[in-house]
């Protein structure tokens, strides 16, 4: 299953959203000189750059298996959501700073209800977009619609916190407010940022599944253990979109090979049923085999005479 071609038309939109609303949050800075609405203005920025970086990424993750990457492309999300989030930081540092310049040297504001109405017609738009993103994300299982997201709805809590604080100048006059809740927006700006980049660290080494999925595969194995059937060895990890299982499976020695096979293929199906996207490895053991037991570990340590008589099998010649 690959829908991967069709992401890009997301990322497409988001590229449109961030330029508009890039647009429109630069002028109400213009228009009333407040820090608050720049920071705004720098986020969308950001969001711009970080929807290119989706649309190349998605581009790439599209492409199927090759020589050189045969379990695929879906790892290049997270160097998407990972540089989404350095930005992110960025921009959060760039706020800080213009924030607290202008508490040194403040700056009237003026024009406040234009620049205001400008910069929520700009929210709004991002809102709307975030959604559909979120959306398909999840029915895709894609990171970097995820993170993009994720950015936007940022951006958006921010835009609330800001058109709160710049609204209270408006209201009270008393304009250290508005750097003040430019500071405040930098704060959670950057706390996503790290978010976002722990997470992508995370998915760059290899991490298992989350337990609910995991437990799922445990339940599905446990139902042949009145079979006198075991297992062990059950890894998994992640790669974008894409989710990875193996497990030895432990059966009666005195099984046909066509009655193993017929075993792991009925027990990959109802994996991949629970949880999709799955690549299912399987390897079959003779539960009677004491070697069926030394092999749980990622880098299995092979006995030295047990090594030796299995190299004198190997090599012996079939004919004497």
């Amino acid at each position: 299953m690959n829908a991967r071609p069709s992401l890009t038309r997301f990322a497409w939109l988001s590229v449109v959203a961030a330029l508009a609303t890039m647009a429109l949050k630069g002028g109400a800075y213009l228009i009333s000189g407040s820090v608050a609405l720049l920071s705004d203005a720098l986020e969308s920025g950001v969001n711009l750059t970080a929807a290119l970086l989706a649309l190349a990424v998605l581009t790439v993750v599209a492409q199927p298996p090759d020589e050189e990457h045969a379990y695929g492309h879906e790892k290049a999300e997270y160097f998407s959501s990972g540089a989404e989030g350095s930005l992110i930081l960025i921009a959060a540092v760039t706020i800080a700073y213009q924030a607290i310049r202008r508490l040194l040297i403040p700056v009237e504001l003026a024009r406040l209800p234009l620049g205001l109405t400008i910069s929520v017609v700009a929210m709004l738009i991002n809102l709307f977009v975030a959604i559909i993103l979120r959306r398909a994300a999840r029915r895709h299982r894609s990171i970097a619609l995820e993170a993009d997201s994720q950015h936007l709805m940022t951006d958006v809590w921010s835009s609330v916190g800001v058109l709160g604080g710049v609204g209270a100048v408006a209201l009270t006059g008393w304009q250290p407010l508005d750097p003040l809740v430019a500071l405040a927006a930098a704060l959670h700006i950057g706390w996503s940022g790290t978010r976002l980049i722990r997470r992508s660290i995370h998915g760059l080494m290899d991490t298992a599944l989350p337990e609910r999925e995991l437990a799922q595969v445990r339940e599905i194995l446990d139902e042949y253990r009145e079979l006198g059937i075991r297992f062990h060895a059950l890894r998994s990890r992640q790669a974008g979109a894409r989710s990875f299982v193996s497990f030895h499976v432990q059966v009666p020695g005195d099984w046909s090979v066509q009655r193993g096979h017929d075993l792991l293929e009925a027990i990959e199906r109802k994996v991949r049923h629970a949880i999709p996207a799955t690549t299912v490895f399987t390897h079959i053991e003779p539960v009677e085999d004491p070697r069926s037991w030394h092999d749980q570990k990622l880098d299995r340590e092979t006995e030295p005479r047990l090594a030796a008589r299995q190299f004198e099998l190997e090599t012996e010649d079939p004919e004497s």
